[in-house]
């Protein structure tokens, strides 16, 4: 039972249970690194790529690099993260539009 309320006479108290603190000495238990984000492992990508790719390229081959998603169109959000990246950063987007549906790292447009 975490907490208990008790009336006397129309006044209303509130008791709680103390919280047990931790032993003295014990570490923190370590979360997990996240997950990188598409936008992350679409800049590595690029990187790594000598030309222009598409979005559905990208989205392939950050799931194939261990980039996790659950919705059923990857490229498609992919995609709009990168246009809203240019968009909003303009000069200092990580990616730069190349050609229709086709993107490059910044500063490696074909």
């Amino acid at each position: 039972m975490a907490s208990k309320k008790t009336t006397t006479k129309g006044k209303s108290t509130k008791r709680t249970k103390a919280a047990n603190p931790p032993p003295a000495g014990a570490a923190k238990p370590r979360r997990k690194r996240a997950n990188i984000s598409g936008l992350d492992a679409a800049a590595q990508i690029l990187g790594k790529a000598g030309e222009p790719l598409s979005a559905k390229v990208i989205a392939e081959r950050a799931i194939a690099a261990g980039w996790k998603t659950n919705g059923k169109t990857p490229h498609a959000t992919l995609y709009s993260a990168m246009i809203r990246e240019i968009s909003t950063k303009g000069k200092d987007a990580r990616f730069a539009k190349a050609e229709r549906g086709r993107f490059t790292a910044a500063g490696k447009v074909a």
